[in-house]
């Protein structure tokens, strides 16, 4: 081979071998010493994932909390920032199909910290352009064509970190404690928007919608650094046996048998796309109200933005406790029933919702409202979403279930994004000087996404299974 081609191969192999699966170390703890080594590092592993993967999403939200301000500057409208928040979710919804296989193959700890770090420079680029637009004002077109495509690649980078998280629980802990753990790593996602709503908030109402993109990325900047400080590979990889022999686990055929099969395997599995489809609905109202949520209080209900991100503060903060609850009330008050807590919280969330949505109440039913619902939907999220999936797939082909789930629920969540952003924006009048909203009809959308959100995986459980 001439010498010139030498470099870029070295560069592409470099690459691969950066983000590869961790090799066997050569060192190995001392049998006397795994147990102690195995819990220590898996702690620190578990607890290093799921605060780093809460501010993964400080560095998603920071949108939904400056959309108020975005469309009272007149810098975008409603319909804008619709196709400009969906712009993350339909990549996001490609990255995490593809990156769901490929993580299988990864090397967690940096994979996951890259993605975070990628998405916290993409805040701070936005929140400069912000500044720079203060000085040198710049055309509609430009600045909804910067938000777009910086958004976009946003989406692309917060895909790299929801299959690293969900791959370390099966390659750090067994099935028996499975359940538990992966329902308060996925509360993760509320412990991060109750950051944005609340504290994003409060900075965007006193420095203005620039500093919420920059306060997000000093979040994503510090998550980065805790995954590369707290985050192991594998146990395999600190000297440790597998999982298995650590726990006592019989292997199965599926743990000796190849990824790529076991991933064409979850391919063809019909209760994969069942689940898939099932959260996509719940995607659909989930992203509505943390998307949405907040510009319909002020809009709808007249609160100003202070309150408004209280509110859904609150439901960021009930979504975590309804997600931790999930596994809780799955595995030990309904046995592994996963259809009764489904049947509970769906009908719980759908009647929530609809109270929130057409009832005019203060400041404190809309906190009721919106935490019972919120909470519900936790329960959904995690059971639906997340333990369904992981019933009938094999542990090496998690992240192959999880690229599945993940690629119908943002692409439903976006075009949810791009829905409601015109439902709104075409149902508004300009009376007097003033804008008159009407959330009538992207209502009734998001209430129909709630009610087929539980009754599709409910109605079709046994069959999945099988």
């Amino acid at each position: 081979m001439p010498r010139r081609f030498a470099p870029h191969i070295d560069i592409d192999m470099g690459l691969f071998s950066f983000f590869r699966i961790s090799k066997p170390s050569q060192e190995k703890v001392a049998p006397e010493k795994e147990a102690d080594t195995y819990r220590t590092l898996r702690n620190r592993t578990f607890w290093g994932a799921t605060v780093a993967y809460s501010l993964y999403y400080v560095c998603r939200m920071s949108l939904s909390v400056v959309k108020q301000p975005l469309i009272d500057e007149g810098i975008l409208t409603a319909g804008e920032l619709g196709v400009i928040g969906s712009a993350l979710l339909f990549v996001y919804a490609v990255g995490k199909f593809l990156n769901g296989f490929i993580a299988d193959y990864c090397n967690i700890k940096r994979f996951m910290a890259t993605g975070l770090f990628m998405s916290a420079l993409v805040n701070l680029l936005l929140g400069v352009l912000g500044v720079f637009h203060d000085y040198m004002p710049l055309s509609t077109a430009v600045i909804f064509f910067s938000f777009a495509v910086l958004w976009g690649v946003n989406g692309w980078m917060q895909s790299m970190g929801s299959p690293p998280g969900v791959i370390c629980l099966s390659r750090w802990f067994p099935k028996s404690k499975r359940g538990t753990y992966y329902s308060i790593f996925s509360s993760t996602p509320y412990i991060g928007e109750f950051l944005s709503f609340v504290i994003t908030g409060l900075i965007v109402g006193a420095l203005g919608w620039k500093a919420g993109f920059i306060v997000a990325a000093i979040a994503g900047l510090i998550g980065s650094l805790i995954i590369l400080w707290m985050v192991s590979d594998t146990p395999e990889s600190k000297g440790l046996p597998s999982v298995q022999k650590l726990s006592g686990e019989d292997l199965t055929r599926n743990d000796t048998l190849p990824t790529r099969d076991l991933q064409k395997y979850v391919l063809r599995h019909p209760g994969i796309w069942i689940i898939a489809i099932s959260s996509a609905f719940i995607y659909i109202t989930k992203y509505a109200i943390t998307g949405w949520g907040v510009l319909f209080l002020q809009k709808e209900k007249g609160f100003a933005i202070e309150e408004a991100t209280q509110i859904i503060g609150f439901y960021a903060f009930s979504g975590m406790v309804g997600t931790v609850l999930a596994g809780w009330l799955s595995d030990k008050v309904f046995k592994s029933d996963r259809v009764k807590p489904t049947v509970l919280a769906g009908a719980l969330s759908f009647v929530s919702l609809a109270l929130f949505l057409f009832t005019e109440t203060g400041y404190m039913m809309n906190v009721l409202y919106v935490s019972v619902f919120s909470l519900s939907i936790g329960v959904l999220y995690c059971i639906v979403a997340g333990l369904m999936a992981i019933d009938i797939v094999p542990r090496k082909a998690t992240g192959a279930a999880l690229g599945v789930v993940g690629i119908s629920s943002y692409v439903a969540a976006g075009l949810q994004d791009i829905t409601s952003g015109y439902l709104i924006q075409f149902n508004t009048t300009r009376m007097d000087g003033v804008d008159i909203y009407d959330f009538g009809p992207v209502s009734w959308f998001w209430l129909a996404a709630a009610l087929i959100s539980f009754i599709l995986p409910v109605l079709n459980w046994k069959k999945m299974k099988h």
